[in-house]
């Protein structure tokens, strides 16, 4: 009769063992992800071509001296105003009206062409010719448009106004 087992020793992999395990398990995962991988290397040589590499190790070597001058520059008064206004301006810009400003812009287009062709004349304008020239269509619609918007940027609009804090005094 066969003998009774007593103690259960428990198998324990000798180092050999696990390391060709462990290489089997990061071929597999290479295999699994080979797509990928390809993209990277791809990603990382155009990174090492333009010169982003080198930048990259340098500011990690550098980086104690890099951030000691990125934290004197943030700390000026006019980096300050600088980030402030960004904001300010990006706060603004959403707020116009895209549609209604690409008809002004194209007018603002055609009245810089008109400049660029009589930029180089010697004609005088004299008072008569000013009060001639309200009869034409076109300069009326274009001071009709001007005035309007005269009147709007004289508007009261402290109440939409965003930032109610003054800048910090720069030196300039």
């Amino acid at each position: 009769m066969a003998k009774k087992i007593e103690t259960v020793k428990k198998w324990e992999w000798t180092e050999e063992e696990k390391r060709t395990q462990e290489l089997r398990e990061i071929e597999d995962a290479l295999i699994e992800n080979k797509e990928a991988i390809f993209k990277t290397l791809d990603i990382l040589n155009e990174a090492d071509n333009k010169g982003l590499l080198n930048m990259v190790s340098g500011l990690l070597h550098e980086g104690e001296n890099v951030l000691q001058v990125a934290v004197k520059t943030m700390n000026k008064p006019e980096t300050t105003n600088t980030i402030r206004n960004v904001l300010l301006m990006m706060g603004t810009a959403s707020l116009i009206n895209v549609q209604e400003l690409e008809p002004l812009l194209l007018k603002i287009n055609k009245g810089i062409e008109q400049v660029a062709e009589k930029s180089d004349t010697d004609e005088k304008t004299g008072y008569f010719d000013m009060a001639r020239s309200l009869k034409d269509p076109e300069i009326n619609r274009a001071l009709t448009i001007m005035l309007a918007f005269l009147k709007g940027m004289g508007a009261k609009t402290e109440d939409e106004m965003r930032s109610k804090e003054k800048p910090v005094d720069q030196k300039v």
